[in-house]
């Protein structure tokens, strides 16, 4: 059971071997990378590859470690009771299976992904450190213990928005995803745009690149926000020739909203178009 990535996703080498690592350990993967470098694709093309379930944990900021074992609904329960339903005989009719309960209890393997795990609060991921450490865990409402049937696969995402324990990395294997170069970008582009003109592709990257690279910059922009900007001068037809229009003191690159996300990178270029003009 190896992982070589996909025809949709181009997996730099040094990301298949943590995979296959982590896969081999039975260790959950703790992929970390700036947004939209394609941590949580990781995992669908992961389960796609290997032809397993893919169960997906979303997290918040007002997620619970507990949400993901089970919820137990007291307050229905309760309700019910009191109209003298026969349900209230059967304590399970009120606990809600979460993601891991799932994962546990699948006749098959499967690849869980757990996404954003540093959305939550600090605590959360110390509270999972025996589930995810033993792979089982007690229901108190019911007295029985929940163990995995089959070791799930494990991928837990993180945008580094926050420190985590390092009792909880310790029971990790960790990879940080790089921000692609030109040469594995240049690729991915061609999976999802097999027959864009090479020339405008060229044009779009060196500008892209210049962009991220230009100091001041509070948002660079990602992967994902490099291909919506393609598809956009695409969709105009935009050739590499006009890719920056007829006056070259204007940095603000053509359908700009695609790549810069906030006012303050929009001033900045601005500014240097402005400084640039003044040179002249």
């Amino acid at each position: 059971m190896r992982f070589e990535g996909t025809s949709s996703y181009v997996a730099a080498k040094d990301l298949t071997i943590a995979v296959n690592a982590s896969i081999a350990l039975e260790r959950p993967l703790l992929v970390k990378g700036e947004p939209g470098t394609g941590k949580t694709e990781l995992a669908k093309q992961l389960a796609g590859a290997l032809g397993l379930e893919l169960l997906e944990w979303h997290i918040k900021s007002t997620t619970k470690a507990q949400q993901g074992l089970y919820e137990y609904d007291a307050v229905s329960r309760l309700r019910d009771s009191q109209l003298g339903d026969e349900r209230v005989q059967d304590v399970k009719n009120y606990i809600k299976k979460g993601k891991l309960w799932e994962a546990f209890t699948s006749d098959k393997k499967v690849v869980l992904l757990i996404d954003e795990v540093d959305k939550a609060d600090i605590e959360f991921p110390n509270d999972l450190l025996q589930e995810l450490d033993k792979m089982e865990f007690h229901v108190y409402e019911t007295g029985e213990v929940v163990r995995a049937k089959n070791r799930p696969i494990i991928i837990i995402t993180s945008n580094n928005e926050k420190e985590l324990p390092d009792a909880f990395l310790r029971r990790c294997f960790f990879h940080y995803i790089s921000f692609p170069d030109q040469d594995i970008l240049t690729k991915i582009i061609d999976v999802h745009y097999p027959d864009i003109k090479k020339s405008l592709v060229s044009s779009a990257l060196k500008q892209f690149y210049e962009i991220r690279e230009t100091p001041g910059l509070k948002k660079k922009p990602s992967t994902s926000e490099a291909l919506d900007w393609i598809k956009l001068l695409v969709a105009d037809d935009i050739d590499a020739a006009t890719l920056r229009g007829d006056d070259s003191t204007n940095l603000l690159p053509r359908l700009h909203g695609a790549l810069l996300k906030n006012e303050q990178d929009v001033h900045l270029f601005e500014r240097l178009a402005f400084l640039s003009r003044q040179r002249r």
